[in-house]
Order: structure tokens, then C-alpha cells, then sequence
């Protein structure tokens, strides 16, 4: 056969193959996105995937992820395609486009679908472009997410399109973003010093990595001191926001330590009690709450509100009977008390080992309190911390109230100021005092609510929680709310203020010894108070 004659036959039967492939007038349904994306054509292909994410189909989406992922596989005769993560002889391989399953005789029968790195650009434009226009405001805020970071020039125009139509402003400001970075790479100048002054503006980490990109690629001496000057004003923005954060972690703690030792502050002011089984009080508490989630494990939320009460007085009521039998024969003679409360502690640490075992135990967080709360991109707050910080705030108002405006109340401080002239006055002082250690141990138990929420939950919590609620109380002023409050928050910041210089052991020692030194100088705390305990 001469050259001529080949070369004829050659075009030939190129032509015939050209008109056997569908071209892109020609796909008009799925059978034809499926011939054209087993056959050697990315144009295609390309073609075809676009064909496909503009046709509304419900399945693009789950095409797509399959072809990025690399399953998808076509059998070499009948040209049918499936998808598997690995193909097995004896495997039944569901079809990619139908509910149909085809069984694997022998694994070479079968090829993977080719995808180069044009059309897997293709796939996530297409990706990104079925999520932006998702009816739904936070599918399409993820998906302007995901676009900031592979963001490029083909992803341009679908961006534009989709920002006049946009009516969540998070979801524009996330796309403009994009659009800035796009710019950013581009080699118009003055896009590029518009782009910086956008992406200077946010608060994001692609904005950051955006500059320090354009940074190492960009050589224009202007542009390169708009970066420098864009990069220093994030990188102080993020270090106000750590602040803050640090600041909200500090007050978060405080919280704990204020829900810790207020109960502690009620009974010390009053009764001069020195309460050692005051943290076992709290994990009888946090135990509560464990109990009442395995009784109703389907709803968390419920059973952690139900447990503020019945904590509050199975921890008041174990309060009122060690008062009752022990401490109301020790009055006057507190390092008595300390040692029987102390052995108190043990017995009820070795008593919950006896019912619930030596183990810590993880109570759940309910579905309200988990999660973060996004107030930029640079700052997040924990929900459960959050939480028991506005806990904190309820409990300690509720308490005042109480002590303020309440007979019970009016009683306590009659008798922590002159027991001998309140019971002149008629006052049952034994009474004030069994109803106060009840109501100090009821507020320790509701404390062990919070703590279930931020740590296990084992017999020997308590003991974390006492030297430090016996710090908060002798540096507000023994007795006195407000002390415990400011002193608890004041503590909890100082400390995590400490922790990124000198560790978290450390600081609780510097704390520690910021407290002694401000005794020396102040014996009575921040807030003095005159009751039986200063006046003896």
C-alpha cells in the first residue's frame, strides 16, 4: 500500500471516529455524558461534565466527587461505568448513573475513567458551582470558603455570576475575597493594589496566605511595601484578638472558680467553718448529673437542666446532715472541723468508689452547648464555656437575691455580723446554721452541674477544686460575695494571662504566691467583712 493510500485510509477512518464521539451539540442526556467520559477526549470529557452540572441532575454532585476521588472505573466491552475504590474479581460494583450492579469476573475487564489535572480543575469549579447556588445560605457560604483556597482565573466568571445574585452579605464579603485574590495573581497592576487594599481588610487566614504568596512571587517594589504594611496590620489585629480570646478563657476559668467558692464563701463567713469536704460536695454534683444522662441517654439538653436542681439538693442535703451530726459539735474549734471534714471528704470519695468505681466517667455535652462561636475569622468562642459563664452570672445573682431579699436571707446576716445579738433578737442561730451549710453545699453541688461540662467526672475531682476555692474566698474577703466574684474572675484571668510565658504549672504557683504576698499586706482580702470569724 502506497503512502498516499494510507494516509487517505488514515483520514478515513479518523473522520469516522470523530463523527462516532458525541460533540458537545450532541450531548443531550446522561448515555452520552457516560460515552463520552470512557473515551480519550479531556475536551470532552470536559464537555460532558459541564453538560451534566447544568442539567440539574440530582446525581452530578456524587459524579463528580467519584471522578476527584478517582473511583470511577468503565468495563473495556460494554463501555458501562462504576464505581469502587479498588476493583475485586468476585466484587459487585454498582453503576455510576443507574441502581444496577455488575459482578467482577475478571478485574482486567475493567479500566479507570482517566482524569488529568484540566479536568479536575473542571470538577471543582463545578463542585463549587452546584454549592453556590444551593438554596441554602450556609452550604453556600462553605462552598465561598472552600473556593479561597484553590481560588483562579477559571473560577472568575463563575464568581462574578454568582455575587449579584447573592443576598448573604457573609457569603459576599467570602466571594469579593476570592475576587481579590484572584486579582492578586493577576498581572494587572492596579487590580493587583485594589486587591491588596481588599484582602488587607480581612480578617481570614487565606488573606495571609495570599500575601505571603504575592510576597515571594510579586517583584514591584510598591506593591511589595503595600504587602508588608497589609501583613503587619493582620498579624496585630491577630494578636489584639488572641487577647481577647485569652481574656475570654481567663473569665471562663474565673467562672468556674467563683462557681467553685461561692458555696465555700456562705458557710466560711458565716459559721467560720473551714470546710474540707466542700469539693467532694461538688463531685456529689457532677455525679448527679452523669446519673440523670443514663437515665435519659436520648435527651441530653433535659436531663442537664433537670440535674441544677436535683444537684443543688442532694449536695444541700448530704451538706445539712454533716452539719447536723458532725460540725454543730465542733463550733469554736476550727482545726477540728478541718480534720473531721477532711475525713468526711474520703469517706464520700470512698463511698462513690463503692458505686460507681475508681473510673472517671464522661458526661455528654448536649447539642446547644457544643460548637463555637464565630465572631470573626480570628476570634471563636467555645459554647460550653460560654455557657457557664452566663451560669455563673445566673447563680450569683440568684444568690444575692436570696441573702438580700429573703428571711433566710436577712437571718444569715444578722448571724454572720452578731450571733450572740441575733439570738437576743430572737434568731435560731442552729437553724441559720444548718440552713446555711445546706445552702452552701447546695451551690457547691449545682458548681459540680458546670464542671461535668469541661472535665471527668471521678471521685477525686473535688480535690482539684478545693485549695483553689479556699484562694478565691481569702482573697475577695472571707464571707463577702462580691469579694468571691471579683476574686474568682480576677484569679481566673491573671492566670490565663500567665500561661503562654511561663506554662500552666507555673502559673497556678505564681498565682499562688501572688495571693500570700497580697495576705501579708491585706489579711482580711479585697473585701472586708465583719462577722464571728474577724471578730474572734
Amino acid at each position: 500500500m502506497s503512502t498516499s493510500i494510507r494516509r487517505c485510509f488514515f483520514i478515513l477512518m479518523l473522520c469516522i471516529g470523530l463523527v462516532s464521539l458525541p460533540s458537545r451539540a450532541q450531548i443531550s442526556n446522561v448515555v452520552e455524558v457516560e460515552q463520552s467520559l470512557v473515551g480519550k477526549d479531556y475536551a470532552l470529557k470536559s464537555e460532558a461534565i459541564v453538560w451534566l452540572a447544568q442539567s440539574g441532575d440530582d446525581n452530578a454532585r456524587f459524579v463528580f466527587e467519584k471522578l476527584m476521588q478517582g473511583n470511577v472505573y468503565f468495563h473495556k466491552k460494554t463501555k458501562q461505568i462504576v464505581y469502587a475504590s479498588k476493583v475485586e474479581k468476585g466484587a459487585s460494583l454498582p453503576f455510576l448513573f443507574s441502581d444496577e450492579t455488575i459482578v467482577v469476573n475478571k478485574k482486567r475487564d475493567f479500566k479507570k475513567v482517566g482524569v488529568n489535572n484540566q479536568l479536575r480543575s473542571e470538577l471543582r469549579t463545578q463542585l463549587a458551582s452546584l454549592d453556590l447556588y444551593s438554596d441554602d445560605a450556609s452550604t453556600r457560604f462553605d462552598a465561598a470558603k472552600n473556593l479561597l483556597s484553590n481560588a483562579s482565573l477559571e473560577h472568575q466568571a463563575l464568581i462574578q455570576d454568582v455575587i449579584k445574585q447573592e443576598s448573604d452579605a457573609k457569603v459576599r464579603d467570602v466571594l469579593a475575597l476570592a475576587l481579590a485574590i484572584i486579582d492578586l495573581r493577576g498581572s494587572d497592576e492596579g487590580a493587583q493594589r485594589a486587591a491588596i487594599e481588599r484582602i488587607s481588610d480581612s480578617k481570614r487566614p487565606e488573606a495571609l496566605q495570599a500575601l505571603n504568596l504575592a510576597k515571594q512571587e510579586l517583584s514591584d517594589p510598591e506593591l511589595l511595601i503595600l504587602i508588608d504594611k497589609s501583613i503587619a496590620d493582620y498579624q496585630a489585629s491577630q494578636k489584639r484578638y488572641a487577647m481577647v480570646e485569652t481574656l475570654y478563657f481567663g473569665l471562663s476559668l474565673g467562672s468556674v472558680l467563683v462557681l467553685a467558692g461561692i458555696g465555700l464563701a456562705i458557710t466560711f463567713g458565716v459559721m467560720g467553718v473551714i470546710n474540707m469536704a466542700h469539693g467532694e460536695l461538688i463531685m456529689l454534683g457532677a455525679y448527679t448529673t452523669y446519673v440523670l444522662q443514663q437515665l435519659m441517654p436520648n435527651n441530653l439538653g433535659a436531663s442537664l437542666l433537670i440535674s441544677i436542681p436535683i444537684a443543688f439538693m442532694v449536695s444541700a442535703i448530704v451538706g445539712i446532715i454533716i452539719e447536723r451530726l458532725v460540725i454543730r459539735h465542733l463550733y469554736n474549734r476550727p482545726l477540728e472541723t478541718l480534720l473531721a471534714t477532711f475525713g468526711i471528704s474520703l469517706i464520700l470519695q470512698q463511698a462513690v468508689r463503692s458505686v460507681f468505681s475508681p473510673l472517671n466517667r464522661s458526661v455528654a455535652t448536649p447539642e446547644f452547648m457544643s460548637g463555637m462561636f464565630e465572631v470573626n475569622p480570628m476570634l471563636s468562642l467555645t459554647n460550653s464555656r460560654l455557657y457557664i459563664l452566663l451560669f455563673c452570672m445566673i447563680v450569683f445573682v440568684l444568690l444575692v437575691l436570696i441573702l438580700k431579699k429573703t428571711a433566710l436571707g436577712l437571718q444569715v446576716r444578722a448571724v454572720s455580723q452578731n450571733r450572740e445579738m441575733a439570738k437576743a433578737m430572737g434568731v435560731r442561730s442552729e437553724r441559720v446554721d444548718a440552713m446555711t451549710f445546706g445552702l452552701g453545699s447546695g451551690i457547691a453541688g449545682v458548681a459540680g452541674v458546670a464542671l461535668s461540662q469541661l472535665t471527668n467526672v471521678g471521685p477525686n475531682m473535688g480535690q482539684a477544686y478545693i485549695i483553689d476555692s479556699f484562694m478565691v474566698v481569702v482573697f475577695g474577703g472571707v464571707g463577702n460575695l462580691w469579694g468571691t466574684l471579683v476574686a474568682g474572675l480576677s484569679l481566673g484571668i491573671f492566670n490565663k494571662m500567665l500561661e503562654p510565658w511561663v506554662g500552666a504549672v507555673l502559673s497556678k504557683i505564681l498565682v499562688l504566691v501572688f495571693i500570700i504576698l497580697f495576705i501579708q499586706k491585706r489579711p482580711r482580702g479585697l473585701f472586708p467583712q465583719k462577722g464571728r470569724a474577724v471578730e474572734s
